[in-house]
């Protein structure tokens, strides 16, 4: 193995600028395809619902597959850059067609090309997603520089997912008034901005692929699917961080599913664009914020595991600060930056610090299991955020058919009832509440890695090294 050195601040950027770029079209698809396909196109919420859980199910297949062909590879590139640039270009691809859909497909036709394009999103992108973030501990010591690159990758990251919420919609409408039959046009508006976004995407990967080197190769043993899923399950700390992550993200994406529902039929219909884009910027600001400025402050106050808990807090209290709001009657979207601010600078801060943790289990399962397992972990952690949309969206498309909330035939926005109204804000504040206390039970009774337990981790491996 390469004796390791200290990363450059060039490799820090192109390591960053990747995420930034693999987290814009990861937030495409997973805020948008349910809105396209839905609201836009008109296929059925159900039908959509059972496609997006569909792939998740595919996913538990692939994603194992994936990391086990990277734990394979062996190039003059190393381990990780060929997988990521190939994937790329073909989820960059696959981006654009899925937000293309031929307008002269119709009903089956059209859930076919749903379920086809969006499958196949899935497998590219986890082609790409699990090598970028399996780099972290095969290239960096564990501690500070792991914890900083982890801090910097999730706060480009959460840029590149900011970036999505705060544009899309004005974009949309921009590029479907350009090119676009009609005023707003979003159907071409959706195309012509994924065309944007995945050239984009193609851009910032190949800069971390010419930049970023594996500074030292750890040496995994090729494994089986199923030696795999053995692996990962003697991995207690592991699968704790993976249902920790499940319930996160499902309790973030049931909401960015409906929250466009509840601006453009609920809160402000008439001004629903604007507000939703004011919404979504000082979301995606607060949250850059809390992962650049707000972990780092509180990092030097607390340890990672208080910073954990006090996110839970803040992002709770955010959600119960929406219901009292919407309740109240009014349409000024002013109140609402406040529980924007509490959860979306919560969501930043878990990022982080999940990250770091997960990475953490790496050097945890080499102490007990005797080898390091950083694609098996990864391609984890790649499958469970697509299950976490996967599931949300499924929840999301419940929703929307019980409460009955779409255009109507003359494609006029619906005055909704008391009780869709009252159905949309239950689903999108108590539901997360209710799945974030469930994962803070879980971590809280099996999580075990604080900062002294890493140390002592660490000198032991030291110690079975030398020998």
């Amino acid at each position: 193995m390469e004796t390791k050195r200290k990363l450059t601040e060039s490799e820090k950027f192109a390591y960053g600028i990747g995420a930034v770029g693999k987290d814009m079209v990861y937030m495409l698809s997973a805020s948008w395809i349910l809105y396209y396909y839905q609201d836009i196109l008109g296929v059925n919420a159900m039908a959509m619902g059972i496609i997006l859980m569909a792939a998740r199910i595919f996913d538990a297949f692939n994603d194992p597959i994936m990391g086990v062909l990277v734990a394979k590879t062996k190039t003059k590139w190393g381990k990780f850059r060929p997988w990521l640039m190939i994937g790329t270009v073909l989820n960059a691809i696959v981006l654009y067609l899925m937000f293309a859909a031929p307008p002269s497909l119709k009903g089956d036709g059209l859930v076919t090309y749903a379920a086809v394009t969006y499958i196949l999103w899935g497998v590219t992108y986890t082609m790409m997603d699990i090598p970028y973030w399996s780099m972290i501990p095969a290239f960096t010591e564990s501690g500070k520089e792991r914890e900083g690159l982890s801090a910097l990758a999730r706060s480009c990251a959460g840029v590149g997912s900011a970036l999505i919420s705060i544009v899309t919609v004005m974009a949309v409408a921009a590029l479907g008034n350009m090119f676009g039959a009609g005023p707003q046009d979003e159907r071409v508006g959706f195309k012509y901005f994924a065309a944007i976004i995945a050239l984009l995407f193609i851009i910032f990967i190949t800069v971390t692929c010419a930049i970023v080197k594996e500074k030292s190769t750890v040496e995994m043993e090729s494994v089986s699917v199923k030696d795999m899923f053995l692996a990962l399950l003697k991995n207690d700390q592991a699968m704790t961080m993976v249902i920790a992550i499940v319930m996160i993200n499902s309790a973030l994406y049931i909401t960015q599913n409906l929250v466009i529902y509840f601006f453009k039929y609920d809160f402000s219909p008439e001004s629903w664009q604007a507000d939703y884009t004011l919404f979504n910027t000082c979301g995606g600001a607060f949250q850059i914020l809390a992962m650049m400025i707000m972990f780092p402050l509180l990092r030097k106050l607390m340890n990672t595991m208080s910073i954990f808990s006090t996110s839970f807090v803040m992002a709770m209290a955010g959600y119960a600060i929406i219901l009292i709001i919407s309740a109240s009657g009014t349409s000024n979207v002013i109140f609402l930056l406040i529980p924007a601010f509490l959860i979306m600078s919560a969501i930043g801060m878990l990022n982080v610090v999940l990250t770091i943790f997960l990475a953490n289990t790496v050097d945890y399962g080499e102490l007990k299991n005797g080898r390091r397992d950083e694609s098996v972990i990864f391609s984890m952690q790649t499958f469970v955020v697509k299950l976490a949309s996967g599931v949300s969206a499924l929840v999301a498309s419940v929703v929307l058919t019980l409460t009955h909330i779409q255009k109507d035939d003359t494609e006029t926005l619906l005055e909704l009832t008391s009780n869709q109204r009252l159905g949309l804000r239950g689903s999108m504040t108590i539901l997360p509440i209710i799945v974030l206390i469930i994962g803070y039970i879980i971590y809280k009774k099996h999580y075990i890695l604080t900062d002294e337990k890493l140390e002592e981790i660490n000198r032991d491996l030291a110690v079975n090294k030398n020998n």
